[in-house]
């Protein structure tokens, strides 16, 4: 399985309503088009005979690479360095806007900058995952490639009088290109989908263009950061990254641009992550806000008030919230098994859509209705038509509260009465009393008053254990869980509480390894999946936090230093860590970064407090 590159070793482009990885050797091996959602045009990071690519890269054997952004952009460089010269591809997708469209472009731009350099280009899409065939169509002026339902053109950077440098061969469908460049001298090509003519050369000026305007876009963007504090640029890093995972149109937040990129090599934990979890969602706001990035906060804000409005599954047995949806806001997530691929290096299945979709988690209703809190108290107060649709939601949480459910890391061995999703259940009901008395909104008062003391004694008398002496992760069990590491953060209790003292002491003792946190132990508490994992990188952050408000600020400072050593080349975190360091899962994750944010804030606060 050696054609794999390992999956720290990708950089993330993007236009904000889909996405693409790049390797450190040049090859965009994800591309899924129209939308981040869409079937993969360029699917080898799950096969690497059959997904397709688009490789720039030497003809040489023998090179090192290195890879940057543009500093506060999402444009891509890729260095290649031999003896006889040294070269660069610029990747970056110009910025689409809010409407949705199925035109997109992704500019490879190829430059020498020393001696002289060979490099060899490969187009070779395969679409709808490689199920649908293609037929390529050469013009003097590019190339296209069609499908049924999807065309993407090659056109040429160039003027029409330069030197023509790229040689072109091409093999069952693909294109194959050689060009070679001496100091100074640029070429590259635009692929664009479904676009509105037939291929064309792109003169350099109109390249140029685009790429200052890309430049322009990002760096505006960045700038109305207002975060000032330590670890700034990795922080800023996970913000520009976030904004890749978004999609426009609708303001949805992506769990991760991939899908299926396992959490144990061969193992079957490989899920679809390209939807919008109202759980992650309700995170950005947060950790947006934190940085003063408002826009895109009000936008969660707008996405979550139109799925309330929607009360989708309110008949059926998961509540009037679903835990995930397109990036569309739509909730057709079936989940499919791709035969056809043996994913990477190994790891089957390949699963695209989630079947997760339809679990009952009701951690849900206490991170959206704190989330809607928290932007209230930073200025963004909720209308009077998301007010009604939260008391239809708040009616019903009050009736179901207090059920067995699938919870937060959506296991499929059985419900379970989760001490996180009570606890979670009890801020929903705590931030609708403070809004609703903060704006004199007509409200269930006292409904709501009993339901949320009923579940704080409940949580105290059945999650606590007294053998552990800790809270654990379902009522009954011995099991410690990470996710409770979240319990002072939302106030249920103190984080200088002796209790909370004591459940922190049993996790670090049970759940962290060198600083790496686990998420629970699958042996201690079959979640219905074989094999094992590795430490979660999200749980790892949300260590670090709970660590900073304990006031035990050096271990905090400690830990965040090694988590930060763990990020791949450009500040990029998947959602595992393996105990030799590699990188699992999917990639780039949004809760990780978005914990990442949290933690730097929460710690950078308690760290000027103390001095």
């Amino acid at each position: 399985m050696d054609d794999y590159p390992m999956i720290e070793n990708h950089g993330l482009i993007g236009d904000l309503q889909t996405a693409a990885l790049v390797t450190t050797d040049g090859t965009v091996d994800w591309f899924c088009c129209p939308r981040i959602d869409s079937p993969s045009v360029f699917g080898a990071l799950l096969d690497k005979n059959k997904g397709g690519h688009c490789t720039v890269r030497p003809t040489r054997t023998t090179y090192a690479t290195k890879q940057l952004y543009l500093p506060d952009t999402a444009v891509l460089v890729t260095r290649f360095m031999t003896e006889a010269g040294a070269g660069e591809v610029l990747d970056f997708m110009p910025v689409t806007g809010t409407t949705a469209t199925p035109r997109h472009r992704l500019v490879r731009m190829v430059r020498c900058v020393r001696g002289s350099m060979t490099f060899e280009v490969d187009i070779a899409p395969r679409f709808d995952y490689g199920r649908k065939p293609h037929k390529l169509y050469i013009t003097e002026r590019g190339a296209v490639f069609a499908s049924d339902g999807l065309e993407l053109t090659v056109h040429p950077v160039r003027e029409p009088d330069d030197e023509r440098l790229l040689q072109a061969q091409t093999d069952e469908g693909d294109l194959h290109l050689s060009l070679t460049l001496q100091a100074g001298q640029e070429r590259g090509f635009v692929l664009e989908s479904s676009a509105d003519g037939p291929p064309r050369e792109i003169r350099p000026a109109e390249y140029l263009e685009l790429f200052e305007d890309t430049i322009r876009f990002w760096r505006s963007w960045l700038g109305q950061s207002t975060y000032t504090g330590r670890w700034r640029e990795m922080l800023e890093r996970s913000a520009v990254t976030l904004k890749l995972m978004t999609y426009a149109p609708s303001g949805g937040l992506v769990a991760a641009p991939t899908a299926a990129l396992p959490e144990q090599l061969g193992g079957e934990r490989n899920w679809d992550y390209r939807f919008t979890w109202v759980r992650d969602a309700a995170f950005s706001v947060y950790a947006l806000l934190g940085m003063g990035f408002t826009e895109e906060a009000k936008s969660f804000i707008a996405w979550l008030g139109d799925r309330a409005e929607e009360k989708a599954g309110c008949e059926g047995d998961t509540g009037p919230l679903n835990i995930m949806y397109r990036v569309d806001g739509s909730s057709d997530l079936d989940e499919e098994i791709l035969e056809h691929w043996e994913g990477y290096e190994g790891s089957a299945p390949v699963r695209i859509g989630n079947g997760a979709a339809t679990q009952l988690q009701l951690d849900i209703y206490g991170e959206a209705l704190d989330s809607v809190s928290f932007a209230h108290r930073h200025g963004m107060p909720m209308g009077h038509r998301g007010w009604k649709s939260l008391l239809t939601i708040l009616d019903w949480l009050a009736d179901h509260w207090d059920r067995a459910e699938e919870g937060l890391w959506e296991t499929r061995g059985g419900r379970q009465n989760f001490t996180y999703g009570r606890v979670m259940s009890w801020v929903a009901f705590d931030r609708a009393m403070r809004l609703a008395a903060d704006n004199g909104r007509p409200s269930a008062m006292g409904r709501w008053k009993a339901a949320r003391d009923e579940i704080y004694e409940q949580v105290w008398a059945r999650g606590w254990n007294e053998g552990r002496a800790a809270f654990v992760q379902h009522y009954g069990s011995d099991v410690l869980d990470s996710s409770l590491l979240r319990m002072p953060t939302v106030g249920f209790l103190s984080p200088e509480d002796p209790l909370w003292a004591s459940t922190l002491d049993a996790m670090e003792q049970e759940l962290v390894s060198d600083s790496l946190v686990y998420r629970y132990n699958p042996e201690a508490s079959p979640d219905g999946l074989r094999g094992s994992e590795g430490t979660f990188s999200l749980c790892t952050f949300m260590y670090v936090d709970a660590l900073a408000r304990a006031g035990r600020t050096d271990r905090a400072r400690l830990v965040l230093e090694k988590m930060l050593g763990y990020a791949n080349h450009l500040g990029l975190y998947s959602e595992e860590i393996d105990p030799t360091g590699r990188q699992l899962g999917n990639f780039p994750q949004a809760f990780t970064h978005l914990a990442l944010i949290d933690a730097a804030i929460t710690l950078d606060s308690a760290l000027n407090a103390r001095r």
